[in-house]
């Protein structure tokens, strides 16, 4: 097992999630295009679909925006390798850049100089977390600044909980519009701080579409959420129709007495994310695209 098999892997991800959407992602936008009821809508889907196709066998990039970069990270306590694995993840992003190729999004504020390989100050930015256990788990995702501009973060009065929550998540939706490319995928999080529900409505996002939400009351708050959105009509590229969104994912966190904030994360069509799990031994195991 070396440094070389996770910066490997890293670059394996970040070209699979830049060029290949995830078997859950195709089939959601399939059956949207199959179900939609509004002729521009479904010309729409049926262009995106065609991007999406042209993408994987040309092996080219799904969109021109190849996203701000992140990798969650899960490393087991008895995994072998700590040291060295933010560098690794850095080198496989700057050659992603060059071979994919990803077009350069990272941009120094201070500086208002591109960096031209999408690093820089905490970009790649990476999540992480520790388990028991002998592997690492990897997940790269690239997220596209359209759908990124549209998210919203708010803290409400406790006195309106569930009611004034939804009334939040659709008012984010009609005013993004068209703008996040839908149909789209929104996760949803509220409770704890600030910093806690804008991480896990993020978070909620590398949920596969087809996975339930395994708690009643947030599976039932989904569908809601899903219906309510779906009923603006604002519909695929917000030309109008059935889907403005493909799926609701929501998550919570217990909050204090006096505060209730809310998250809403919005990801275009493009939901692009790839995971994988490396084995003590370096073996590695592709768990959302079909590798080899």
């Amino acid at each position: 097992m070396s440094i070389q098999v996770i910066e490997e892997t890293a670059f394996n991800l970040l070209k699979l999630a830049a060029t290949i959407l995830p078997p859950d992602v195709k089939e959601a936008l399939r059956r949207a295009y199959e179900t939609e009821t509004s002729e521009m809508g479904k010309a729409q889907l049926e262009a995106i679909l065609e991007n999406v196709r042209v993408a994987e066998e040309r092996q080219l990039p799904i969109c021109q925006d190849t996203g701000v970069i992140s990798f969650y990270v899960r490393i087991g306590s008895d995994f072998p390798i700590r040291k060295g694995i933010y560098e690794a993840l850095v080198r496989a992003t700057k050659r992603a850049t060059k071979e994919v190729p990803l077009r350069p999004n990272a941009v120094d504020p201070i500086q208002e100089r591109n960096t031209g390989d999408n690093t820089g100050r905490h970009i790649p930015y990476v999540h992480w977390e520790i388990f028991d256990g002998d592997y690492m788990e990897l997940i790269a995702f690239p997220k596209g600044v359209g759908s990124e501009n549209m998210c919203k973060l708010a803290m409400l009065s406790p006195a309106h909980r569930l009611k004034g929550l939804k009334k939040f998540v659709i008012d984010t939706i009609l005013e993004a519009g068209g703008k996040p490319c839908p149909p789209v995928i929104v996760g949803v999080a509220f409770g704890g701080g600030l910093d806690i529900a804008a991480e896990l409505a993020k978070r909620t996002l590398l949920r596969p579409l087809d996975r339930p939400n395994p708690v009643p009351e947030l599976a039932k708050l989904e569908e809601e959420l899903l219906k309510a959105i779906n009923e603006t009509g604002i519909g695929p590229m917000g030309l109008g129709g059935r889907w403005t969104a493909l799926r609701v994912h929501v998550d919570y966190a217990c909050r204090h007495p006096g505060g209730y904030p809310v998250a809403v994360a919005i990801q275009c069509w493009a939901a692009r994310r790839a995971a994988a799990r490396i084995n003590a031994d370096g073996s590695v195991e592709y768990l959302t695209h079909k590798v080899g």
